[in-house]
């Protein structure tokens, strides 16, 4: 069960090795240790989860540069930039965030009661689930492993780790800086191939999430069947932009081409909600391919050797890329590059650089718009009316994200309200991922169950009800025999007089 993305990656060490075997046996053990300590071991008051995030941040701020160093290693070459804006900003701020709200979180909630249940006291106490386990994969190592783990620990819970077999330095790493802050009772990272995620997600956690690809995503859901595990899941799927026709002036093209040229070629494309193709109204699709290229060129005039241009990692994913963009051109589309990057495409891609490249009119049958691109290709697609585009959208399986780039409030309204998505950005794209008081989750295909913030909180949380009834209580007043009391009291609790 590979936890990537998208597609395979590096090659896994092969099924049954010793070390696989090694790898097991501590999974086995790890688990172990933890679900018993989460029986046995009374739950962390907030001022203790407050402190180990601090001290979480302290190690992550004091290796930061090791951090990226390693990621930038298991990719093949990363910005700097790309990994603090990406990953360490999120997440210690996601932390920060959680320290400042989390004695609010964690004081119990009082509760309404009816006629019937009164004279009485009802409230919800949040608690920890126990045990959770957390699959991340390569595309933000940092983000969506240590994003997930700051909630579950606001939450009490003691944690597992998988990170992906694909960032193998990475996972190493986060273990040794995890080591510093956590007992292996508390938070534990497990390494290992594909093998070693089956049994993971096997075990029966107290609640298990995965952030991934949808098909993947399938797999780890039967897998947790089997225990009847709780799940949370982080999918992917082709997420929309939509170009409205208020913007098509030059200015507005040249606004919405400089936010689409950034999100979608940070990281390469390698990001979950980043947008997988646009809708653009049919007469000015040619007009905002030249705004998107003037964009990308400003971005990365060069490709080869760019050091703020991301490579993509060892494996088949540069192939993969490759059939999708010939098999769409063969079917009709037409592809578009900046002069620079069309000239120097054969040495960039030598160096897993795969050139950004604007598609226009795929068939709809291609790979291109069947899967998930999670590369640095965007689709422009022709649109004739709203109606079409919102119809478009919404007889596909539902996205992580929609964009909408509109200056009339009204329309944004309208497309907001007759579409369904995990998230919504308008005008935007990408941070509405990163922001720690927005829930951040899929629907239907692209994922369920959301975290970040408080309602990552309440995730990794059982808002336990209680109930105290009064010394009189009207239902154990209203036993037999009943007679003209229970006459008197039943059209009261019903709502309406005799």
């Amino acid at each position: 069960m590979p936890t990537g993305d998208a597609g395979p990656g590096v090659a896994a060490p092969p099924a049954g090795t010793p070390d696989e075997g090694a790898a097991r046996d501590r999974l086995d053990r790890l688990f172990l240790l933890q679900r018993q300590a989460s029986r046995t071991i009374r739950p962390p008051e907030p001022r203790a989860r407050r402190t180990r995030l601090e001290q979480l941040e302290r190690v992550l701020r004091a290796e930061a540069r090791a951090i990226h160093d390693a990621i930038s290693a298991d990719f093949g070459h990363r910005a700097w930039l790309e990994t603090v804006l990406a990953e360490l900003l999120p997440v210690l701020e996601g932390s920060r965030f959680a320290r400042r709200h989390l004695f609010r979180w964690t004081r119990p909630r009082p509760r309404r009661l009816g006629l019937a249940f009164q004279p009485g006291r009802a409230w919800t106490m949040p608690q920890p689930l126990g045990c959770v386990g957390i699959v991340s994969p390569w595309n933000y190592p940092l983000f969506l492993s240590v994003g997930p783990l700051v909630d579950a620990l606001a939450a009490g819970n003691r944690v597992l780790l998988k990170p992906s077999e694909q960032s193998p330095r990475f996972s190493a790493l986060l273990g040794r800086l995890l080591a510093r802050v956590f007992t292996e009772d508390e938070v534990a990272v497990v390494e290992g191939g594909p093998a070693i995620s089956r049994h993971f997600c096997s075990l029966p956690f107290d609640h298990l999430a995965f952030t991934g690809s949808t098909a993947t995503g399938r797999a780890v859901a039967r897998a947790a069947a089997e225990n009847l595990t709780p799940l949370t899941l982080e999918l992917g799927g082709k997420s929309p932009a939509i170009l409205c026709t208020d913007r098509l002036t030059p200015t507005g093209m040249r606004r919405t081409a400089r936010v689409l040229a950034v999100s979608k070629f940070f990281n390469a494309g390698q990001t979950c909600v980043a947008p997988d193709y646009v809708l653009v109204p049919a007469d000015a699709v040619e007009a905002f391919a030249d705004h998107l290229l003037a964009e990308t060129a400003r971005l990365f005039p060069v490709l080869a050797g760019n050091p703020d241009y991301t490579t993509l990692p060892a494996g088949p994913h540069l192939a993969r890329l490759e059939r999708m963009v010939a098999e769409a051109e063969a079917g009709g589309a037409v592809l578009r590059r900046t002069p620079a990057h069309a000239m120097e495409a054969g040495m960039a891609l030598s160096e897993r650089r795969f050139p950004p490249t604007i598609v226009l009119s795929p068939p709809l049958d291609s790979a291109l718009m069947r899967e998930e691109i999670f590369g640095p290709v965007l689709p422009l697609l022709p649109y004739r009316s709203e109606e079409e585009a919102v119809g478009f959208i919404n007889a596909r399986p539902r996205p992580l994200a929609l964009y909408c780039f509109t200056d009339d409030r009204r329309r944004e309204a309208s497309l907001i309200r007759r579409t369904l998505s995990g998230g919504v950005a308008v005008n935007g794209a990408l941070l509405q991922a990163g922001i720690p008081d927005l829930p951040f989750g899929g629907v239907g295909e692209s994922g369920q169950g959301s975290w970040h913030g408080e309602a990552g909180f309440r995730r990794f949380s059982h808002d336990r009800p209680v109930y105290r009834p009064g010394a009189f209580s009207g239902f154990t007043t209203m036993t037999p025999p009943h007679g003209r009391l229970a006459d008197r009291l039943l059209p009261l609790m019903l709502g309406r007089r005799r």
